[in-house]
């Protein structure tokens, strides 16, 4: 049987406010998350983004799909953290 590697979800916040790598290029990412509608959404590759209202107060996050040269391939995108539900390939848990 294979294990499937879990986060826990404060941790997988904390890689999120990473911004930048030691070499100075965007940090990247790849996310699972459940909209308020239901869908299940997967982003191969994201850069964290801000969004125009107080994220923590509110539990949101922005993202940013992006391509492997780092550029914008879509909008910046609001992810509850409730809904997140895999990060960078493990399962998230609270």
């Amino acid at each position: 049987m294979v294990k499937i590697e879990t986060i826990r979800r404060n941790l997988a916040l904390k890689e999120y406010e990473v911004k930048e790598t030691p070499d100075g290029k965007q940090a990247t990412f790849s996310i699972k998350f459940i909209k308020k509608n239901g869908e299940l959404v997967f982003v191969p590759r994201a850069v964290a983004a801000g969004l125009n209202f107080d994220m923590k107060s509110n539990r949101m996050r922005g993202i940013i799909p992006v391509d492997q040269q780092n550029k914008a391939t879509g909008h910046v995108t609001p992810v509850h953290i409730d809904g997140i539900v895999e990060w960078n390939g493990k399962k998230v848990k609270l």
